[in-house]
């Protein structure tokens, strides 16, 4: 057990002394907590127990029928450089009494924190500084784009002042393969490598120095000991010099390592900015102002004065400012950045547009439904800010191995002193091998292996508009091997169709046209099929007197004269009606799962004129994606309350694998566990009516809205209904994670070859500073091939 900590929990829910004692019993039963008390005054409980008791502590009070209410927050935390540093801001973090949650990011340099309620911001911000990091609150996405772009332009500057003075120090070495031996004077050298050593190498005299009195060590530790040791050793040598003898010196390997390094973090600085530009590019997408409409009057206002249901006009060409309904107007709406749909979206009255998406050609009034943190953009923003956050399981062996990193290099140098000098070789030998080892050891590319692959991931998975909720279902969703589909709205659009109709008098056309007539200005989703299929097929639909609706029965009326009914099969037998040639044709069609309607004529002949069958159509790349996931190796499963007749024909016509039909609501959660026998298994579904099987399969894929039941229920939402973005998110999610592997194999077996190579003195400081650089960079810039992913069979659209 750890020393001590005195807890301040605030407590929701306390109503009479009988809740307090309720509460300090809970709190006393947490082993280690002592010194007790509960105040339903100030509802708070102070407890002095264990640092690491706060989540009993907490379950207590849960467990006891109370709350204690807790927020989330974000820092940004500057002057980390690699893996070693992220777990010592993790663990400052962590001390801070009341923190529930850390986790930091190294590529997009963020805290993410759950804390309770009454932990001060500045208390947070106090245990990173103390940590020897700087941190703050978030500033607005403008703000840290400008702040990015000046530090990228400093970093730039000093990398090229950095070039410009050790080139002439490496210059002879590089020239002496050719037949030149010359040598710059050593006070030349001097001159040249001190403003390298110590006015633009001096971020890492700085860092390092948080992080020896913040008792941890850093990169910036081990480049600022190896370079110090170069740069004395040939302060040495040249002051022990003779006169008219020219001494051997280090001053190059010094001023070279810290420029290559400097490189390097500027490289690195321009990928991991990279790696975020889906996040900026979803930022870009919000527009500042809004032209609202009051009483016929138009006025420009900022976003942040509109009000749910204010009126707002939209030109065309312009960005959608709210998420709202349209009043007025037709028009397309381009929302390739938001849901990743190539092609335009029409959009008339009553339809719903997205704020950040692009108006066509036409003047739309949109009616305010959606504001701020609520509207669609805003969810998506979160979504993946969230998931770019967090860390995934992976991650957890790169963590354990950084709190000993640097630690272990620091012995490695110190034996690789001690052991060649005792071997022999000169102390000036031993020592550059010493810091061959402490430049080469980088333990930069192993904090950023995992961070930046998942930021590239889930970055370029939105831009087509897959959301991954988090690391972990990432983590999960390469592994899948079996995928079940619900069918109404994931499979089939969930709106009927005529997929059947056969005529007993006359021909098809001259049928669709009289129920059209009949249908004429009903509701019904049967009567907008027909009228539907009578529009594809460019039909004069007559027109229709006398209409009268059949109670449980269907529609009659007279039509070009004639008495004629549209109806189920009650209506045919209360109408004396036998099916006659087409029963064969009715029993088959019931058979898959059809719902049927018979178009009789009741005078001047009582006679059918004919059948039609509706049924639920098939998505578009329904069947491609099916075919997609076998391609990948996996099976698919139909998961239905539907009759098995209709739930076999979708089956059939996809070439799913099998077929669970009737299945009730309450019971789709136990047939999906029984699948993960020996599989892991996702589930796809709406994300609302599917929750509970969305929540019991290894991974829930919520399909077609974005709503917020959706993403909470799932660990991917579809942005759109796509059958096709199924199979595409695996892919994305197995490149990603494949990515994840490579970066952390590269990044471990760089080091474990790197510095016994340095030890046995076949690499010397420069090189050695070379191969460091290049390591975080590397893996950097493997993660970003992840951009140039497109999904498999999906026209996709160029978007800024």
């Amino acid at each position: 057990m750890s020393a001590s900590t005195t807890f301040d929990l605030p407590i929701s829910g306390m109503t009479c002394a009988s809740c307090v004692g309720r509460v300090e019993r809970a709190l006393r039963k947490v082993n280690g907590a002592e010194q007790v008390s509960v105040n339903l005054a100030t509802e708070q409980a102070r407890v002095q127990a264990p640092a690491e008791s706060l989540p009993d502590l907490l379950e207590a009070v849960r467990k006891a029928g109370y709350s204690v209410p807790s927020r989330t927050l974000e820092l940004q935390v500057g002057g980390m450089t690699c893996a070693s540093c992220v777990g010592r801001v993790e663990r400052a973090l962590g001390k801070v009494s009341g923190v529930e949650q850390v986790s930091v990011n190294l590529a997009s340099e963020r805290a993410h924190l759950r804390v309770l309620e009454g932990v001060s911001d500045d208390a947070l911000i106090g245990a990173v500084e103390k940590a020897g990091y700087s941190a703050s609150l978030p500033r607005t996405a403008q703000d840290d784009r400008h702040d990015a772009q000046r530090r990228l332009r400093n970093e730039r500057l000093a990398v090229i002042a950095a070039l410009l003075l050790a080139l002439p120090l490496v210059l002879p070495m590089l020239v002496q393969p050719f037949g030149l031996h010359w040598m710059l004077p050593a006070w030349a050298q001097f001159v040249l490598a001190t403003p390298v050593q110590f006015i633009l190498g001096a971020r890492f005299y700085k860092a390092a120095w948080k992080a020896v009195r913040a008792g941890a060590g850093n990169m910036d530790l081990l480049v600022a000991l190896g370079t110090s040791a170069g740069y004395g050793l040939s302060l040495y040598e040249w002051s022990q010099a003779h006169v008219g003898m020219e001494p051997h010196l280090y001053f190059e390997a010094s001023a070279v390592v810290i420029a290559l390094v400097l490189l390097g973090k500027y490289l690195e600085s321009r990928a991991k900015r990279q790696t975020a530009s889906a996040i900026r590019a979803l930022e870009a997408l919000r527009p500042e102002r809004a032209l609202r409409v009051v009483e016929g009057r138009e006025e420009d206002v900022a976003i942040s004065q509109l009000r749910l249901d204010d009126l707002v006009l939209v030109k065309p060409g312009e960005r959608f400012p709210v998420d709202g309904e349209v009043i007025e107007g037709s028009s397309h709406a381009d929302e390739a950045l938001i849901s990743g749909e190539s092609l335009p979206v029409p959009k008339q009255p009553g339809d719903k547009v997205t704020g950040g998406s692009i108006n066509g050609e036409g003047r739309l009034l949109v009616r305010t439904l959606a504001l701020g943190t609520e509207t669609v953009l805003a969810r998506i923003i979160r979504l993946v800010e969230d998931a770019q956050a967090a860390k995934a399981p992976i991650q957890k062996l790169v963590d354990r191995v950084s709190q000993v990193f640097v630690p272990a290099v620091l012995v490695l140098a110190l034996i690789t002193l001690v052991g060649w000098w005792l071997a022999g070789a000169p102390l000036e030998s031993a020592l550059i091998n010493a810091v061959a080892v402490l430049v080469i050891a980088c333990p930069c590319a192993l904090g950023l292996a995992t961070p930046a692959a998942i930021m590239a991931g889930t970055g370029v998975a939105a831009s087509h508009g897959i959301l991954i909720k988090d690391a972990e279902a990432l983590e999960r969703a390469h592994a899948v091997n079996r995928v079940v589909f619900d069918k109404t709205g994931t499979l089939t659009s969930g709106s009927p169709r005529i997929v059947h109709s056969e005529a007993a008098v006359g021909d098809a056309h001259d049928l669709l046209r009289l129920a059209g007539a009949l249908q004429r200005g009903s509701e019904h989703p049967l009567a907008k099929a027909v009228l539907d299929a009578g529009a594809e097929h460019a039909l004069q639909i007559p027109l229709v007197s006398d209409s009268q609706s059949l109670t449980g029965r269907g529609i009659a009326g007279t039509v070009e004269g004639r008495v004629l009914a549209l109806g189920n099969r009650r209506l045919l037998d209360e109408s004396g009606l036998e099916p006659g040639a087409l029963l064969d044709k009715a029993q088959a069609w019931e058979a898959e799962g059809r719902t049927l309607s018979w178009l009789i004529e009741r005078t001047p002949h009582a006679r059918v004129l004919g059948l039609f069958a509706f049924g639920d159509s098939l998505k578009p790349g329904a069947e491609q994606a099916i075919a997609a996931l076998r391609s990948q190796g996996i099976s698919s499963h139909l998961l239905t309350g539907d009759n098995r007749g209709s739930a076999k024909v979708v089956a059939e016509a996809l070439g799913i694998d099998d077929v669970h039909a009737e299945v009730l609501p309450a019971d789709k959660a136990a047939t999906v566990n029984a699948l993960k026998q020996n599989a892991v298994v996702a589930m796809v579904g709406d994300g609302i009516n599917d929750a509970p099987a969305l929540a019991a399969a290894d991974i829930g894929i919520a399909m077609g809205g974005g709503t917020d039941v959706a993403m909470q229920a799932a660990g991917i939402t579809l942005m759109r209904g796509d059958p096709r973005l199924v199979p595409a998110a695996l892919e994305i999610s197995n490149k990603t994670y494949a990515k994840i592997r490579q970066n952390l194999f590269w990044a471990f077996i760089y080091n474990l070859i790197g510095i016994p190579l340095a030890a046995f003195g076949f690499l010397n400081p420069v090189l050695a500073g070379a191969a460091m650089a290049l390591s975080s960079v590397s893996v950097v810039s493997n993660a970003l091939w992840l951009k140039t992913w497109k999904p498999t069979g999906i026209a996709s659209k160029e978007t800024p």
